[in-house]
């Protein structure tokens, strides 16, 4: 069975993710070298660009269906942040 590129999309977002927390967790500990910490204060920012890109494509595709005089209409989603 082929995978579909939705699914590799997915795996990789969430395999960047996982590899930007541990790169998060490592520069917090900081018992790294300036020239480690360097390389993976690199690594994070390139992981953090690559699945913030996934999120802000995701976010543009996304859109509620409500019903509205009984016919479905396509309406942008918007996110509020709660405090």
């Amino acid at each position: 069975m082929k995978e579909k590129k939705d699914d590799k999309r997915v795996k990789d977002f969430e395999g960047n993710l996982s590899r930007l927390k541990e790169v998060v967790k490592l520069l917090e500990e900081g018992n790294t070298s300036l020239e480690e910490s360097l390389k993976y204060f690199e690594e994070g920012i390139s992981l953090y660009r690559i699945c913030n890109g996934v999120l802000n494509e995701a976010e543009q595709k996304v859109s509620l269906l409500l019903e509205e005089d009984k016919e479905l209409v396509e309406k942008p989603f918007l996110v509020t942040e709660e405090e």
